[in-house]
């Protein structure tokens, strides 16, 4: 073997290492915090095509309301702003959504401004803290499965232990692909978080 496929193959060998490191903690997050008990869920955002919500806030929303239908002195955080391709803000298509499916729209609280998962996290927390009270250990995420831990990490960043609640994501192609792409999130989320 030439001296250059031997380098090629231990730079290949020790990517894979890291990614096998890199998921770990992304599947070992997955599941959630089963019986986290959170005064305040905040429900990531994901794409809405035109007024239409995509899957994957399809399953973010029914996570949440399931959450709130279980947990009924809950109040959920909606959060995620409007691209341009986007005819309502994510937090409208999920507060127009929960309430058709029964929820109070008295436990809704749309958080519009936000682009990113931190800003999602950070605009949330500001809106916890301006009801008075503290988010660190009282609030959850409802967010994809593959992104739980992401989330959480940003959360620390923030200052703001999570719990999770997770929205699973149902066809296992994409969730495998998703998966994937996350460890590139997380290791930049390492590297520059």
């Amino acid at each position: 073997m030439s001296k250059v496929k031997k380098i090629v193959s231990v730079l290949l060998a020790l990517c894979l290492v890291f990614f096998c490191i890199v998921e770990i903690p992304i599947i070992k997050n997955a599941g959630g915090d089963e019986g986290f008990e959170a005064k305040y869920i905040i429900v990531l955002g994901a794409a809405v095509h035109g007024d239409t919500p995509s899957l994957s806030l399809m399953e973010r929303m029914e996570s949440a309301r399931d959450y709130l239908y279980a947990h009924p002195d809950a109040v959920a955080i909606l959060s995620g702003g409007q691209g341009a391709d986007e005819n309502v803000s994510e937090a409208e298509a999920m507060f127009v959504w929960l309430c058709s499916q029964g929820i109070d729209s008295t436990r809704l609280i749309m958080e519009t401004a936000s682009a990113s998962t931190k800003e999602n996290l950070a605009n949330s927390f500001e809106l916890i803290q301006s009801r008075g009270d503290d988010p660190d250990g009282v609030t959850a995420i409802v967010t994809s499965e593959y992104h739980i831990y992401r989330a959480k990490l940003i959360g620390r960043e923030l200052g703001v232990e999570l719990g999770a609640v997770p929205a699973h994501t149902s066809y296992l192609s994409v969730r495998v692909n998703y998966f994937i792409r996350e460890a590139f999130g997380v290791t930049y989320q390492w590297v520059f978080g």
